[in-house]
């Protein structure tokens, strides 16, 4: 079977992919990178250490069981967005792995940006109708982005102007003692406690701002005010009524009928509900979708999707 093997190496996962050129996912595998207890992070220098360890590894795992295919294109994500300024080290590792198989192998090596590799894999078997213009929402760690995907354009709307959620989940789970990355442990302990909406949502124009989030959470904290289950409650609470805003004020600016949240933020099953539910309250007009939880967080699988896409594309003949 032919297909396209690809590379993603994240700020914190490493990971590979293989997926026929049907489109069809043939095999994935990913590891998270090691932060210490207590730490918000790592420098960039260990992620790339980390990756370098780690992607034959995962290259291995992935392998072990999959019958024989022939490959026929390589692609990697080779930077954060799909824009010329855009770079960080981390990415790297995987690209020159990458590139590095294509030439051994003599089949093209396709780069693609992190981004599109996310709106890519949450699409697979989401329900959205790519046919038409749809908002893709970017949540995690290192991003808090709307963007318009129409055709194979993506437009960047809006987005946070300081803090993304990702990092606002982190930084007030490593407050509370809880494991990084925090989404998981954060989000159970959010669902025993209770909000009251302390904390209010910022936006201006297609933008939000959540440094104040943080700044408010950590003075309540301190002066013990509140209780760690419900300053969980409170900041999830305060993640759903954002990303509703954003995508309210994005649907009002471009008419757009339909949103598919990507990004590990959104593979949260408690934002995901509170996000319905407050779309059935207010009867806001838009199709919200979501990527499959195990494509939700970085993954490999939309790279090598895209360099399926621009296999089918650059030879309709020979797929």
């Amino acid at each position: 079977m032919k297909a396209v093997l690809g590379f993603d190496t994240s700020c914190y996962t490493t990971s590979c992919a293989l997926v026929g050129i049907d489109g069809s996912i043939l095999g994935a595998d990913r590891k998270l990178l090691k932060v210490d207890a207590g730490n918000r992070g790592l420098m960039q220098s260990e992620m790339v250490f980390q990756h370098v360890k780690s992607l034959p590894e995962r290259m291995e795992r992935m392998l072990a069981d999959l019958p024989e295919v022939d490959i026929v294109a390589v692609s990697a994500s080779t930077r954060p967005r799909p824009a010329e300024e855009s770079y960080m080290p981390a990415f790297q590792v995987g690209a020159s792995q990458a590139r590095t198989a294509a030439m051994l192998l003599g089949v093209p090596f396709y780069p693609f940006s992190h981004q599109e590799g996310h709106v890519r894999a949450a699409v697979y078997e989401s329900g959205i109708e790519t046919d038409r213009p749809f908002l893709a929402l970017h949540l995690s760690g290192g991003t808090t982005e709307v963007l318009l995907k129409e055709s194979n354009q993506l437009t960047l709307l809006g987005g946070s102007l300081d803090l993304h959620m990702g990092q606002l989940i982190d930084r007030i789970g490593v407050k509370l003692n809880l494991p990084f990355p925090c989404g998981p442990s954060m989000e159970a302990l959010a669902e025993t406690g209770e909000s009251r909406q302390r904390l209010g949502v910022s936006m201006r124009g297609l933008n939000c701002s959540i440094s104040g989030a943080e700044s408010a959470m950590l003075r309540m904290l301190d002066r013990h005010e509140i209780s760690e289950r419900d300053a969980a409650a409170e900041i999830f609470d305060f993640a759903v009524r954002t990303i509703y805003r954003l995508i309210e004020a994005s649907a009002e600016k471009t008419g757009a009928t339909q949103a598919l949240l990507a990004g590990g933020v959104a593979s949260s099953q408690l934002i995901r509900k509170r996000l319905l539910e407050r779309k059935r309250k207010r009867a806001l007009p838009v199709r919200i979708c979501f990527a499959k939880p195990e494509l939700s967080g970085d993954n490999a699988v939309g790279i090598a999707l895209l360099g399926a896409d621009r296999v089918r594309e650059t030879n309709p003949l020979n797929v």
